[in-house]
This record gives C-alpha cells, structure tokens and sequence, in this order.
C-alpha cells in the first residue's frame, strides 16, 4: 500500500479541483443531511482551492439559526474555534486559508456537527489530512461529536494509510 506521504504527492500532482457542479451537488447534498438540519452548533471550514468550498452555505446556516464555527490556525500544533457570523469576519490566515476573527469558542461538547476537509478518504471513513495533524488533535478534544468528511469523487479511496492518532468520521459525504 502506499504511504500518506505517496498519496499526497500523487494527488497534488494531478492537481485536480472539483467541478463547480459537483462543488454545487455536494453543497447541496450536505445540506440535506439530517444530522446536520438538527444541529445548532456546525464547524465548517474555508476551502483550498482542492476541497469543497462550504462557503456558499454559511448564511443560508446562519438564517437557519445555526452557530457556524470556523477554525484558525493559531501555532504549528493547534486549531483555534471562533465563531463566524458575517464574510467580514474573515482575514487570510496560514497557509494561505481564509480565517476567522469572530469570538473565540471553546465549549467544544455543544458542537453538534463537524464537517472535516481531507486530502482524501476512504470508505471506512479513515481521513488524509495535510500531515501536521491540526484536525486529529482538535477532534480528539470533541469525540462525541458527529463528524463528517466530505470530498470530491476522485479523492474517494478504496483505503487510506491509517495511524493510531487518526480521528475516524462519522461519515464520508461525496457524490
């Protein structure tokens, strides 16, 4: 099987974004999800140009009545939760990912949902992250939350590399 550190170099290699149709599908088709209609408290993320803008959803959310949660990278180790509630909360932060300025939050047993960006996953819902482990780390802190990975088709795995540290989701939304 090959490495994370292989798979990561093939799949910057091939460069490949999704779609804006099948961005527009998943968006859609998370935004159907039950589990995530009933939740109050979301943590969602800005995208990179290779993952599923959830962007579009945000006031949607927030006109709901929705908390959205953004995280923002605060050392090399550490994702800080604030809360996001207008596009001029945001300031482009490390690695060049839109960031959130709101209220910081920490009561991180209230969060309902998380949607989790990956390089990639499998079917078993495993995650290939980026390699600094900020995610693993955050969920760790949060395990009973609903956590929920979403990719376009072609970053659908039959098997990613697992370690013991790596957060298992919940589910694996793509289409």
């Amino acid at each position: 099987m090959m490495t994370k550190q292989d798979i990561r170099k093939m799949l910057r290699r091939g460069g490949q974004q999704g779609s804006p149709d099948e961005a527009f599908a998943l968006q859609q088709a998370l935004d159907g999800n039950k589990l995530l209609r009933n939740a109050q408290i979301v943590m969602a993320y800005c995208a990179l140009p290779d993952e599923v803008p959830l962007e579009p959803l945000f006031q949607k959310w927030i006109d709901e009545g929705k908390s959205i949660l953004l995280p923002r990278v605060v050392s090399g180790t550490t994702l800080q939760i604030h809360h996001y509630t207008a596009p001029n909360q945001l300031e482009v932060g490390a690695f060049g990912i839109m960031e959130p300025t709101g209220k910081i939050f920490t009561d991180y047993a209230k969060i309902d949902v998380v949607i989790v960006p990956g390089m990639a996953f499998d079917k078993q819902g495993h995650r290939l992250g980026r390699g600094k482990g900020y995610y693993d780390r955050f969920l760790s802190l949060c395990p009973q939350t609903y956590k929920i990975g979403i990719c376009y088709p072609h970053r659908l795995l039959d098997q990613v590399p697992v370690d013991a540290h790596d957060i298992l989701m919940d589910a694996i939304m793509t289409i």
